[in-house]
C-alpha cells in the first residue's frame, strides 16, 4: 500500500509536526530570545507559575542519573517502535495519538541533544506542594497516551457486528 493510500497518514504527520514546532517555538523564544538560563520564575496565578526548570532525567525526574547518551538511546528505541506502529497501524486514533507522542518525544530529545536536558515552563502548585512541571511537548505525549488508553477500551472503534 503506498503511503499517501494509508488512512491519515498525512493529517496525523502534520499534527505530529505541529506539536513539534509548537514546543521548538516557545522553547527557542524562551531560552534563545528571552536568554533564560533556568531558574526564572513569573507568577501568573496563586497556583501557577511561567519557570524555566532543567529536567535531566525522565518525566517527573526519573532516571536523571543516568548517562545521557543511554537516555538517548532508550528515547531513540521508544521513538523507534512509535513510528513503526504509527506506520502499522490503518486506526485513525491510534495513528493521531502516536503522532502526538511523537513530536512531542522528538522535542524533548531535541533538548536533550541542544542543552543536555529538557526544558520545561509550566509549574502548578497549592501551597506547599508542588505539581508536576512540564512543557507543550509533554502536553502532547500525555494527550497521545490518553487516547492511546482510549482505543485500548474500546472508545471510538466500531462496534462489531
Amino acid at each position: 500500500m503506498s503511503a499517501l493510500r494509508r488512512p491519515y497518514l498525512v493529517p496525523s504527520l502534520l499534527v505530529g509536526l505541529a506539536v513539534f514546532a509548537l514546543d521548538r517555538g516557545q522553547k527557542f523564544a524562551q531560552i534563545e530570545l528571552a536568554g533564560w538560563r533556568g531558574g526564572e520564575v513569573v507568577r501568573v496565578t496563586d497556583f501557577f507559575d511561567y519557570v524555566l526548570v532543567w529536567n535531566t532525567g525522565v518525566s517527573y525526574g526519573l532516571l536523571d542519573t543516568m548517562p545521557p547518551l543511554v537516555l538517548g538511546l532508550i528515547a531513540l528505541v521508544a521513538m523507534t517502535a512509535l513510528a513503526i506502529w504509527w506506520w502499522r497501524t490503518p486506526d485513525m486514533l491510534v495513528r493521531f495519538a502516536l503522532m502526538l507522542c511523537l513530536g512531542g518525544a522528538l522535542s524533548n530529545a531535541l533538548d536533550r541533544l541542544l542543552y543536555g536536558a529538557v526544558a520545561d515552563f509550566f509549574h502548578f502548585h497549592w501551597q506547599a506542594y508542588s505539581f508536576y512541571i512540564f512543557n507543550i511537548a509533554d502536553v502532547a505525549i500525555s494527550a497521545g497516551v490518553l487516547l492511546l488508553i482510549l482505543d485500548l477500551v474500546g472508545i471510538g472503534r466500531r462496534k462489531q457486528l
